[in-house]
């Protein structure tokens, strides 16, 4: 009978360790999506109009500038 109880509580706890990956899957699944649409947002916006990047060097103290000029290809 223990063994029984035991194989029921083992196949248990592994049905909610499944659901957690499954929600901890899901939660990778949404943010990838979030991310996405960020990546995809700056990169309508590249293509629409320049952007600049001022850096300043961390050895040698110099500005950089750095221009990030898109050309939006005509869609079919």
């Amino acid at each position: 009978m223990t063994s029984e109880r035991d194989a029921r509580a083992a196949a248990e706890e592994q049905a909610l360790e499944i659901e957690r990956i499954i929600r901890r899957l899901d939660m990778l699944d949404q943010r990838l999506d979030n991310i996405d649409s960020v990546v995809t947002a700056v990169t309508e916006r590249v293509l629409n109009q320049s952007i600049t990047l001022n850096i300043t060097c961390p050895n040698c103290g110099r500005n950089i500038e750095i221009a990030l000029i898109g050309n939006r290809k005509p869609t079919r």
